[in-house]
């Protein structure tokens, strides 16, 4: 499975609101970490905003701010919206006629593709904010 960069870097974003929530952070503070393009980020943050897991505060001191539940939004939450259905999973090529043996793997792929959308729908910002932060803390004390 492969993510755009547009449902990845969401979910960058919405780490990074979600790790200092009383702080607006702006696109070019999360695009200067990630190396990334300001005009890009903020068309995922523009679509993060209509979705209603940001706000943009304005102003001085103005920036964007994660206005969801990090323990209720789950990876899923934000990758379904940036990525079509069909693309989580894996595909397979359905043609009229098709043999026992594609129709079987077919059924092995839905699995696949059931269990991709399982687990990403089970993991939240909140886990993955913890679970980078175990990251970070390895990387301090090696």
């Amino acid at each position: 499975m492969k993510l755009q960069i547009a449902s990845q870097l969401a979910i960058y974003s919405v780490l990074e609101l979600v790790a200092e929530p009383n702080r607006q952070l702006t696109v070019a503070d999360i695009a200067a970490k990630y190396g990334i393009s300001t005009n890009h980020l903020a068309k995922v943050m523009n679509v993060l905003g209509r979705a209603g897991l940001v706000r943009s505060v304005r102003g001085a001191g103005g920036g964007f701010q994660f206005c969801g539940n990090a323990r209720r939004t789950t990876l899923l939450d934000i990758i379904e919206f940036f990525e079509p259905r069909a693309s989580l999973g894996l595909q397979v090529n359905v043609r009229d006629g098709r043999t026992a043996e594609e129709a079987a793997f077919d059924i092995v792929l839905r699995e696949i593709d059931d269990s991709i959308r399982a687990t990403l729908g089970s993991i939240t910002i909140a886990t993955l904010r913890d679970l980078a932060a175990r990251e970070r803390s390895k990387s301090t004390v090696a």
